[in-house]
């Protein structure tokens, strides 16, 4: 007994009870679905990389890896279903992974946002030495101060700034650096400055 590609009941012909559908129907409505669950995946990751540059956090660099495994996994998924749907193989628990994961980037983008829109915390500056710069070019540009780490445990902080806070500050310049603490507890980088 298989589990229907559409609605996802137990059948046991070709022509589900629930819906009606046969296993060609089926897969065209399930492969539409998919189509459409993918679209707002990508929306949502386009959403997540814009919402961490409002806010950055700290860690941002981590986050964006986190996102970039769980982006390509989310897809892997998504194309193992459409595989085995063209295969009338069961697809069911795999289909229910996939729908799981399709929310996600939305949901840390909302938690990005809310962490640094809705925090009271009193900004704490951090003294801190210019040690290099990073750039990264594109339609999402990334630009970062690496600087020496006030942090137990870390030998530099990439932190986030913009274009003007960047071409500002040189290797070797002392900065201040204004860090907040989030809502959720991941703090983020209210502002650079130079003392």
């Amino acid at each position: 007994m298989t589990h229907c590609l559409n609605c996802g009941a137990e059948r046991d012909a070709d022509i589900c009870a629930v819906c009606g559908l046969g296993s060609s129907a089926a897969e065209f409505s399930l492969r539409r679905r998919l189509l459409n669950h993918t679209a707002i995946f990508l929306l949502g990751a386009l959403a997540l990389v814009v919402a961490s540059g409002r806010y950055p956090a700290l860690e941002l660099d981590g986050i964006l890896i986190f996102i970039g495994i769980m982006f390509f996994l989310t897809l892997g998924v998504a194309i193992w279903v459409e595989r085995r749907a063209l295969r009338h193989a069961e697809v069911e628990a795999l289909k229910r992974v996939y729908y799981g994961l399709v929310p996600l980037p939305w949901l840390l983008a909302i938690l990005l946002l809310a962490n640094g829109a809705l925090d009271n915390s009193v900004p704490r500056t951090e003294r801190v030495r210019v040690i290099g710069k990073f750039a990264m070019h594109g339609p999402v540009a990334n630009r970062r101060l690496i600087v020496n780490s006030w942090r137990p445990g870390s030998r530099v902080e990439r932190v986030p700034v913009d274009l003007g806070d960047y071409d500002r500050f040189s290797t070797g310049d002392l900065a201040d650096v204004r860090v907040k603490e989030g809502l959720v507890g991941i703090p983020w980088v209210a502002g650079v400055s130079r003392p």
